[in-house]
């Protein structure tokens, strides 16, 4: 069920959990901004999840509230996940949703790096 990025962050939601080492996960990536992940449900042939290990509910929040220094490490991270996955080559996707109408269902930022095939067009027509 998508969420409300207003809301206040919840230090019960699944990736906060996954950053306590409180559920397992496949990590392909880890340092002091940001952990990637194999996505449990994949949506293409390579689909890693980078969350930041800061408390952020969203994209805004995250570019509102995060210190740059932060912020700088945490798109670098990302970046460096999909060169480490052999995606920069090739191409590769970047998804972050937001909000409700975004579809955004945990209320922990999180960028979906997808690659691995050609993806197709972004939306549906």
């Amino acid at each position: 069920m998508p969420i409300d990025p207003t809301l206040p962050y919840d230090d019960q939601n699944i990736f906060a959990k996954i950053l306590r080492g409180e559920i397992p996960n496949r990590t392909v990536y880890e340092d002091e901004f940001a952990l990637a992940f194999h996505d449990i449900a994949p949506a293409a042939p390579v689909h890693i999840l980078v969350i930041p290990k800061g408390a952020y509910v969203s994209w805004d929040d995250f570019a509102a509230k995060a210190p740059d220094a932060e912020i700088a490490g945490f798109v670098r991270a990302v970046g460096a996940v999909a060169r480490q996955e052999g995606l920069d080559a090739p191409g590769y996707r970047l998804l972050a949703n937001h909000g409700h109408d975004g579809g955004q269902e945990v209320p922990h930022l999180h960028v979906h790096l997808f690659g691995g095939a050609r993806l197709g067009p972004m939306l549906s027509r």
